[in-house]
């Protein structure tokens, strides 16, 4: 039988306050690093925990709007944007070298993330801003969208990133938030959501279609109720799905 190995991921830093009790479930985690969440020290806290249980450790930039948790799109200048995407960058970037910790990846947060996603000018302003860790840095990215393409035509190095805990629509864009399906709480629908992914390529939509995916990792969010359960679950059983996680 074939063997199959995955990456799960989280956004951890957010103000939850579960990354002790996640972080033994996951391979990756995405920090936030000051634009919808988080601060010198909790970047501080969650890249030791990470590296005391061998994590690998990515950066969560977010348009700079804590007041709405990065889940906007914000209307600001790109020279702003760039700006700020960099300072958020560079803060962390002194987290780790406290913590002797190497950046293994960049993913975008919310809103930032789905508009890179299909907007061409804003991945393009997003890539300007992080062009420095193009040679060294993973960058986390949904398949099928413009900043994967673009990421990609740029040299850049690129995971693709599928949803455990949320629901597709047709287009694979996520289902809206607001909408009561969005998120999948159940451990075991969870289970049946992810195995056609990692198995066959493939997801099935809100609507019950096969469509085409391709993922290097899975995310959990942090901030999914259920996350802790959801990941103790899966702990048990992937494995005897044939599918192990790359810790």
């Amino acid at each position: 039988m074939d063997q199959f190995k995955i990456d799960i991921n989280c956004d951890v830093g957010e103000g939850v306050g579960n990354e002790a009790e996640i972080f033994p479930f996951i391979s990756s985690c995405n920090i936030a690093c000051g634009g919808h969440a988080g601060d010198s020290d909790t970047m501080l806290k969650i890249a030791s925990l990470a590296k005391k249980h061998k994590v690998e450790v990515g950066a969560h930039p977010s348009f700079p709007d804590k007041a709405n948790f990065g889940r906007e799109v914000m209307d600001i200048s790109n020279q702003d944007l760039i700006q700020s995407i960099r300072n958020q960058l560079a803060d962390f970037d002194e987290v780790l070298k406290h913590e002797q910790v190497t950046l293994h990846h960049i993913k975008a947060h919310g809103a930032l993330y789905n508009q890179t996603a299909r907007d061409e000018q804003l991945a393009g302003v997003y890539l300007d801003a992080i062009v420095e860790y193009r040679d060294n840095t993973i960058l986390y990215v949904p398949f099928g969208s413009v900043i994967a393409r673009m990421a990609k035509e740029r040299g850049f190095q690129v995971w693709f990133e599928a949803f455990a805990d949320r629901n597709y629509n047709l287009d694979l864009t996520l289902v809206s938030r607001k909408e009561k399906n969005a998120i999948i709480e159940e451990p075991e629908e969870v289970l049946q959501h992810i195995l056609p992914i990692i198995k066959n390529d493939e997801v099935i939509s809100i609507n019950g279609k096969s469509l085409k995916i391709c993922a290097h990792t899975l995310c959990i969010h942090g901030d999914t109720v259920s996350a802790l359960k959801i990941l103790t679950y899966l702990s048990k059983e992937l494995p005897k799905k044939q599918v192990h996680i790359q810790k």
